[in-house]
C-alpha cells in the first residue's frame, strides 16, 4: 500500500496502457483546427510568433506531433461540459511509455535421493518411481499473486485511488480538475498538461518520474499583472490564467495560433494570436460559428478583432488554432458561469 499526499492507495483496478497512450497521442494531430473568426478578420500579414519550452521530462526534445487518446474525450463535439467529459474532449493528447511485466518464477520442485521419501515439504505427490515432488505447496513459498503489478507511471485510462489522490492534489494547485472520481479521464489529462507546460516538461500527458515531482514540488505559474481581475494568457507555454490581483487562481491547458498560413474566403490569412494588452469587447453565449467559416466556437469572449477564448472539443498540448485560443468547454463554462470575465475584462498576452 502507498500513500499519497495523505490517502491510502491501493491496487490499480484498470492502468492504461502507455503504448495505446502514446497511439493515442499520435492521433491527436489530426484534430481539427480551432474555429476563430468574428465580424472582423485577423491581419493577413500577421507573423506567427509562438514558441514552445524545451521538453524536459523523457522522450524527444521536439514538441509531440500528436493527438487524442480516444479521449480526452473520444470523439466528444458536445458543447456541454461534463467533469471529465469535453476537456480537450476530441483532444487529449499525448500519452506514452512502457514497462514489461515482471514475472515470478512458479515454484521449484526437487526430488529426494531416496525413493519413497519425501523432499522435507508438509505434502508431497509420491511419483510413480516413489519419488514426492513437493513443489506444488509446503515449500515455504507462497502461491503467485494475482494481481497485476502497479506501474511507475500514471496514464490516461487508469482508474485507483492514487489517480484520486492526483486529482486532488492538482485541484489544490490551482489546475482546472472539476472532479476527485479517482478516474484519468480527458479533464485530468488537460490539467496534467498545464502542469507539464509549467513546468518546462515533456507535453505527453502521462504522469512519470518528472511530472510526479512537479506535482509534489507544487509547480504553478506566476501572474504577471498584479492588481484587479485579468485573463492572462501565455502564449510560450501555452496556458490560460484566471488572475485576481496578482494571485493565480484558476490555471487551463489551451492551444493558440499555430504559425500555418490558411485560406478563408479567397483571401490567406497566418494563423497568428497577438500578444497585447486587450479587453473582452464582445461574448457569444452559445455555440457560434465563425463568420470567415472556419467551425464552430463554444460560448467565445472576443478580446481583439476576431480572436476570441473559447470552448473547444480538441484542446492537443501545441498551438492548434487559426489564432483564438482554445480552451476545453468546461474550462469555457467555469470562465462565463463561475469567474465572469464579462465584457471589460482585461486579456493580457504574453
Amino acid at each position: 500500500m502507498r500513500v499519497m499526499h495523505g490517502r491510502a492507495t491501493h491496487g490499480v483496478r484498470r492502468v492504461g496502457s502507455r503504448v495505446l497512450g502514446t497511439l493515442g497521442a499520435m492521433a491527436l494531430t489530426a484534430g481539427l483546427l480551432s474555429a476563430c473568426g468574428g465580424q472582423e478578420e485577423p491581419p493577413a500579414d500577421a507573423g506567427a510568433t509562438t514558441s514552445s519550452p524545451t521538453p524536459e521530462e523523457s522522450a524527444p526534445s521536439a514538441e509531440p506531433g500528436a493527438g487524442e487518446p480516444g479521449a480526452e474525450e473520444p470523439g466528444s463535439s458536445s458543447p456541454s461540459a461534463s467533469a471529465e467529459g469535453d476537456t480537450g474532449a476530441g483532444a487529449g493528447d499525448e500519452t506514452g511509455d512502457g514497462r514489461d511485466d515482471v514475472s515470478d518464477d512458479a515454484g521449484s520442485s526437487g526430488d529426494d535421493e531416496q525413493p519413497g521419501q519425501g523432499n522435507g515439504s508438509s505434502q508431497g505427490d509420491d511419483s510413480s518411481d516413489g519419488k514426492s515432488n513437493g513443489n506444488a505447496k509446503g515449500n515455504g513459498k507462497d502461491e503467485k499473486d494475482d494481481e497485476p503489478e502497479e506501474p511507475d507511471y500514471i496514464a490516461f485510462g487508469e482508474s485507483s485511488d492514487r489517480v484520486g489522490d492526483l486529482q486532488q492534489r492538482l485541484q489544490d494547485l490551482g489546475y482546472f480538475v472539476t472532479s476527485v472520481d479517482d478516474s484519468f479521464g480527458g479533464e485530468t489529462q488537460q490539467a496534467v498538461f498545464a502542469l507539464q507546460k509549467a513546468g518546462g516538461l515533456y507535453r505527453d500527458g502521462v504522469v512519470g518520474d518528472a511530472t510526479k515531482a512537479a506535482v509534489d514540488n507544487g509547480v504553478v505559474p506566476q501572474a504577471q499583472t498584479s492588481s484587479g481581475k485579468v485573463l492572462e494568457i501565455d502564449i510560450n507555454r501555452q496556458l490560460v490564467l484566471a488572475v485576481e490581483d496578482g494571485q493565480v487562481v484558476k490555471i487551463i491547458n489551451a492551444s493558440s495560433g499555430n504559425g500555418e498560413t490558411y485560406e478563408a474566403k479567397g483571401n490567406t490569412y497566418t494563423a497568428y494570436t497577438p500578444r497585447g494588452s486587450f479587453a473582452v469587447y464582445r461574448e457569444e453565449n452559445r455555440m457560434y460559428s465563425s463568420s470567415l467559416e472556419l467551425g464552430d466556437m463554444w460560448r467565445p469572449k472576443f478580446f481583439t478583432g476576431g480572436i476570441a477564448v473559447h470552448g473547444s472539443s480538441s484542446v492537443p498540448a501545441f498551438p492548434a488554432s487559426h489564432g483564438c485560443v482554445r480552451v476545453s468547454n468546461s474550462a469555457m463554462n467555469w470562465i462565463w458561469d463561475t469567474w465572469g470575465a464579462p465584457s471589460g475584462t482585461p486579456v493580457v498576452v504574453y
